[in-house]
Order: structure tokens, then C-alpha cells, then sequence
């Protein structure tokens, strides 16, 4: 692949994917007939870590250790300092929150279930210190 289609892939644009280059994060061959930088399978797996660690607020060179403990095939060294460690409350929290919206847009497009929650009780449920996960039926809090 080369920049536009690895960008359009992984949902980035192609300005970030050669920054992401130029930080050594993405390392792609070079074709040898034109010099173009042509991007692999693995390189859309990478792309695709560093944005989601990078939308948990992950920084580039934490994400850069990260991707060096993968290329090493080692386990990382994981204590209660380590970036995802520091991230595994707010990645949890995250996906609950993500699966209730989808749970909600799922609802709105069936007129033969019970009622949808409303939008209203969604941001509700996502404003509060403990957010109930937000069904098709009535709220209920977290488990």
C-alpha cells in the first residue's frame, strides 16, 4: 500500500502517516522501481495501535517503547508505571462507554423492540460518576 491508501485504511490522514514515518513508528520498503514507500498488512496493525493508544492519550514515545518491545517479540515490562498499566481504568471506562452508544444506535433503528432510551438518558447515563450502560430496556448500573 502505499501513503494515501495505508492513510484511508487505517482512518488517519496521509500527513500523519508520514509523521508517524518520520518518527520511526511505521517502517515501510522502498519500491525499488519508482522509490515509493510501500506499506504491508503489519504496518495497518501498527497504524491502527498507535491511533487508538494515541486517542487514550498514550504519547509517541511511550508508544514508540511499546512498538520496540513488539518488534523484539519480548514482553514488556509491565508495572503500574508502564503507559497502558496507567491506561487500563480509562481503557475499561471506554469501552463501556463506546458499547453503550452502539447499543443506542442500535436500538434507534428497531421499531420492533421495547422502548429506546433516549438520547437525553444516554448523556445522562455517560455524565455520571458510575455510567449505567444504557440498554434497550430501562438503565441499569454497572456490575
Amino acid at each position: 500500500m502505499r501513503v494515501t491508501e495505508l492513510a484511508r485504511a487505517g482512518g488517519v490522514t496521509a500527513e500523519t502517516v508520514r509523521h508517524y514515518t518520520r518518527e520511526g513508528l511505521l517502517r515501510p520498503q522502498r519500491d525499488p522501481r519508482n522509490g515509493y514507500q510501500l506499506y504491508d498488512e503489519e504496518a495497518l496493525g501498527r497504524l491502527r495501535l498507535i491511533d487508538c493508544l494515541r486517542s487514550l492519550g498514550v504519547g509517541l514515545p511511550e508508544i514508540k517503547q511499546i512498538l520496540t518491545w513488539a518488534d523484539q517479540d519480548s514482553p514488556p515490562v509491565v508495572d503500574r508505571h508502564t503507559p497502558l498499566a496507567e491506561q487500563g481504568r480509562h481503557i475499561c471506562m471506554r469501552i463501556q462507554e463506546l458499547q453503550a452508544i452502539a447499543r443506542w444506535l442500535d436500538s434507534i433503528g428497531h421499531d420492533d423492540g421495547p422502548e429506546a432510551p433516549s438520547l437525553k438518558q444516554l448523556i445522562e447515563s455517560l455524565g455520571s460518576e458510575q455510567p449505567a450502560i444504557v440498554t434497550d430496556g430501562p438503565r441499569i448500573g454497572h456490575q
